[in-house]
């Protein structure tokens, strides 16, 4: 990431800056001319120009500041079976009951039929708009008569109320770019931090001043112009394993710092972390709630008893806030309804359930804090300078007998001291009340563990008859809950496991372990597995494979510009016995192997043996780290790759002659 700070007035001198949008329906014969785009072969559409606009205007008639953004975007469709490109989606946001409103949409396609243009026009008819969340709203449409070689044009105003953050323009998306141009017009009475995050580096950059380039009534102000241009832009292509896109992807992104006011004083938003504890932690949807310790003082009395110890106590309570307040799947950082309410309700957004944890556990007179955080995919918080907006999730810490454990009480099947995996990002910031704030790192020491289990007896028929245990523990445990509880009840879990497994038949089963998510789930199944139509009096094949098979490489990159996150340990281990038949030897067999990746971030282990008319099959396949840096991901890539080869052999069995 690089950081650099406008200190408008005094960094920029006055030279002129030549920019300007290119012309809406003048399509060049180059741009007629571009095939599958040279940076990205597979790509089904290019951007061949795009260009923004954000300035300060002042609305005389509502008497408020606004910034008007300006979108200008022309691209051309290879693909038309794919209609992502085609179909445009344009958020607008709504904070504290302001709205940013859209105006002067136009759009229009472009098909090249023997030598002559025809245009398409969208009709405004066919625009709508969509909720997406109490925060945002979509306006939608479709770009009619797309066809191979399309091309698409549209542009529109954004003007919004919402001035903190100015625009963020992302250079970047997921298809390349020719050229993608900003402007962003400052007013000197505003300063920004700026961020600029991404791999790759800006083609050009440029400033200058605009004398009286804004007017508030009876006050001219001079405005900071920068010019952002980046070219030959790559497609960001995202894959498994990641956090936010948005923290990877070539972007500047604009923090207010400073407004210096008429009156010649002036405004800090960039403040210090002490500024900040000050303002949440007296913030009645936020501080003022972690107070609220008396709601919970005559309820402890019917939660926990005096004979339990500190540990005991936080559990009770822990599970009595997970039975009492649903959470909504609204997230934020300040409470929506209040604790005393959310508890009235039985409901309640992510800080009403844990913030009414923390005040809960503090009652009990138990080391409780609020710390905030950002959740994967909002992406990672920058931390040179406190911005809560950057924040948009709360969870608890305890402090007992040396230990610290995260809590969030918002989902039933999670375990005392487990986070879910949207959590697991960076860092978060701790609330003490009374003391300073300071970081932690949101990780768990809690794998994602399975272990599968076959025995069984193979038949002179072919058919191998036994048993499967699968163990899940921890994370796996967690999701294999919430799998289950997807299904009216259990049995059909087993029945749709039944459809879903070829080549084996389910004869018996039964699951355990699921109404405690303390411990782990265990699912028994008798089965009969046709291996073959009956033993071959020559070479008998079959894969030992048949439980844990990964299949499909999860990282097929050429390359990948960000790490690859898997967001906790991991380890998944089989066990197969099988007794044979009398009088077969082993004759081939998948290598047996150890394959550990660099300062043992990973290993996979198979080793199969047949000893005493028993066949034994181990294998481990185990992360002991959770992120591979850019650098590590070839490695990475090539192991898996390995694995799924390996995979591919079979085991051949000969009977004695």
């Amino acid at each position: 990431m690089t950081r650099f700070f406008l200190m408008i007035c005094l960094l920029f001198q006055i030279f002129s800056v030549a920019a300007a949008d290119f012309s809406f329906g003048l399509i060049s014969d180059t741009e007629m001319a571009v095939k599958k785009y040279q940076l990205d072969s597979v790509s089904n559409a290019v951007v061949l120009n795009e260009y923004g606009t954000a300035r300060f205007v002042f609305d005389d008639q509502r008497g408020e500041l606004n910034i008007a953004f300006t979108y200008h975007v022309r691209l051309k469709i290879f693909n038309k079976e794919d209609p992502r490109q085609a179909n445009i989606q344009i958020p607008l946001r709504i904070s504290d009951e302001k709205v940013e409103y859209l105006e002067n949409l136009k759009a229009v396609t472009y098909n090249f039929r023997d030598g002559r243009k025809t245009e398409t026009w969208l009709d405004p008819k066919n625009t709508y708009q969509e909720a997406l969340s109490k925060y945002v709203k979509l306006t939608k449409f479709s770009m009619p008569d797309i066809q191979d070689g399309s091309i698409i044009e549209y542009s529109y105003q954004i003007t919004s109320p919402l001035i903190y953050n100015f625009r963020t323009w992302r250079f970047q998306a997921d298809i390349p770019k020719i050229r993608s141009e900003f402007e962003a017009i400052i007013p000197a009475t505003y300063t920004y931090n700026v961020i600029m995050r991404g791999p790759y580096k800006l083609k050009e950059q440029k400033s200058s001043i605009l004398r009286e380039g804004f007017r508030l009534p009876g006050w001219p102000i001079d405005c900071s112009r920068m010019i952002y241009i980046m070219e030959n832009i790559p497609a960001f292509i995202e894959e498994d394993y990641m956090t936010a896109a948005s923290n990877f992807k070539s972007a500047i992104y604009f923090e207010l710092a400073t407004v210096y006011l008429r009156n010649g004083s002036k405004h800090h938003y960039t403040k210090e972390w002490k500024n900040v504890d000050r303002e949440l932690l007296t913030d009645r949807s936020l501080g003022g709630q972690i107070k609220q310790e008396g709601i919970f003082e005559k309820m402890l009395a019917n939660i926990i008893t005096a004979d339990l110890n500190d540990l005991e106590k936080a559990r009770a309570i822990y599970t009595y806030i997970k039975n009492q307040i649903k959470w909504n799947a609204y997230y934020g950082v300040f409470s929506e309804f209040g604790i005393k309410k959310a508890l009235e309700r039985h409901e309640g957004n992510i800080a009403d359930v844990n913030l009414a944890l923390v005040a809960a556990l503090s009652a009990a007179r138990l080391d409780a804090n609020a710390v905030i955080l950002s959740t994967r995919e909002h992406g990672i918080v920058n931390k040179l300078n406190p911005v809560i907006s950057e924040f948009n999730y709360v969870i608890c810490q305890l402090n007992i007998g040396g230990e610290s454990y995260l809590l969030d009480a918002s989902d039933p099947f999670l375990p005392f001291g487990m986070l879910p995996l949207r959590c697991l990002n960076d860092q978060g910031r701790v609330l003490p009340i009374g003391k300073p704030s300071y970081w932690i790192d949101i990780k768990s020491s809690m794998k994602h563990h399975t272990n599968y289990v076959l025995t069984g007896e193979l038949s002179n028929d072919g058919i191998l008859r036994g048993k499967i245990k699968i163990t899940s523990f921890n994370y796996a445990a967690y999701l294999k809950r919430k799998e289950i509880a997807s299904y009216p009840n259990i049995d059909q879990f087993i029945e749709k496991k039944k459809e879903e497994s070829v080549g084996t038949e389910i004869v018996e089963a039964n699951v355990v372990g699921v109404d405690s998510v303390d411990v782990g789930v265990i699912e028994n199944y008798q089965v009969t597995i046709k291996l073959f139509d009956s033993l071959p009096s020559e070479d008998a094949y079959f894969n030992p494979f048949i439980l844990n098979k990964i299949g499909k490489n999860p990282f097929t990159l050429s390359e990948r510009t960000y790490p690859v996150d898997f967001g906790n340990l991991s380890e998944e281990s089989f066990e197969m016995d099988i007794t044979l038949p009398s009088g077969y030897d082993l004759v081939s067999k998948p290598a047996d192997v150890n394959m550990v990746l660099a300062e043992r971030g990973g290993q996979f282990i198979n080793r199969i043996k047949l000893e005493n008319n028993h066949l034994r099959c181990d294998q481990v396949l185990r992360f002991n780290k959770m992120i591979f840096a850019p650098d590590e991901y070839l490695s990475l890539k090539e192991f898996f790759s390995r694995i799924i080869q390996l995979e591919k052999a079979d085991i051949v069995l000969r009977k004695h002659i």
